[in-house]
C-alpha cells in the first residue's frame, strides 16, 4: 500500500480511535462542549489531507501509514484475515486564501493544545488522527467534500475585507 491509500485494516484502527474518543462522551453527560477538543482536531486532520507539500499534508500521510502499519498487525493477528485497500477519496484543492484559513485553524488548535490538559491532548491527537485517516477514504471525503470550498470562500472573504472591499 502507498502512504496515501488507507487500508481496510487501517480504517479499523482509525474507527477504534474514534470509538474510544466518543465513548466517554456518550456514556457521560453528552455535553457538546466536551467534543470540542476532538472535533476541532478532527477538522484540522481532515483539512491536512489537502495540504500537499506542507507539514500538515506530510503529517496526514504519516497518520495513514501508521494506521495501515498498526492495522496490518492487529486485524490479521486478531482475526486471521487478509487486508484489502479502500478507494481513495479526494477533496477539491485549497486556494491560497483557503490555505490562510487552514493556517489560522492550525494556530487555534495549537493554542488549544498548549492550554489543554493531558486528557484533552489525547483527544486532540485522536481527532487529528481520525480526521486525517478517514478523510482519505472515498466515502468520508465525499461526505465532507465541501470543506475545502468553504475554507476557500471564507479566505476569499477575509482577503476582500482586508483589501477594503467591504465584503464581510
Amino acid at each position: 500500500m502507498t502512504s496515501n491509500r488507507l487500508s481496510l485494516a487501517g480504517a479499523a484502527i482509525s474507527l477504534a480511535v474514534l470509538y474510544f474518543n466518543l465513548r466517554p462522551w456518550w456514556r457521560g453527560g453528552r455535553n457538546l462542549k466536551d467534543l470540542v477538543p476532538f472535533a476541532q482536531s478532527a477538522l484540522l486532520g481532515a483539512f491536512s489531507t489537502v495540504c500537499a507539500g506542507g507539514l500538515l499534508g506530510w503529517l496526514a500521510g504519516c497518520s495513514v501509514q501508521s494506521a495501515n502499519t498498526a492495522g496490518y498487525k492487529a486485524v490479521p493477528g486478531t482475526t486471521g484475515t487478509q487486508d484489502t485497500g479502500l478507494s481513495r477519496g479526494t477533496f477539491d484543492r485549497l486556494t491560497p486564501e483557503g490555505g490562510v484559513v487552514v493556517f489560522l485553524l492550525t494556530m487555534v488548535v495549537a493554542a488549544a493544545w498548549k492550554a489543554a490538559g493531558k486528557q484533552d491532548r489525547r483527544r486532540m491527537a485522536g481527532g487529528a488522527f481520525v480526521g486525517a485517516t478517514l478523510c482519505m477514504t472515498a466515502g468520508v471525503a465525499g461526505m465532507l467534500g465541501g470543506l475545502p470550498s468553504a475554507a476557500n470562500h471564507l479566505g476569499a472573504g477575509l482577503k476582500a475585507a482586508l483589501e477594503g472591499q467591504g465584503v464581510l
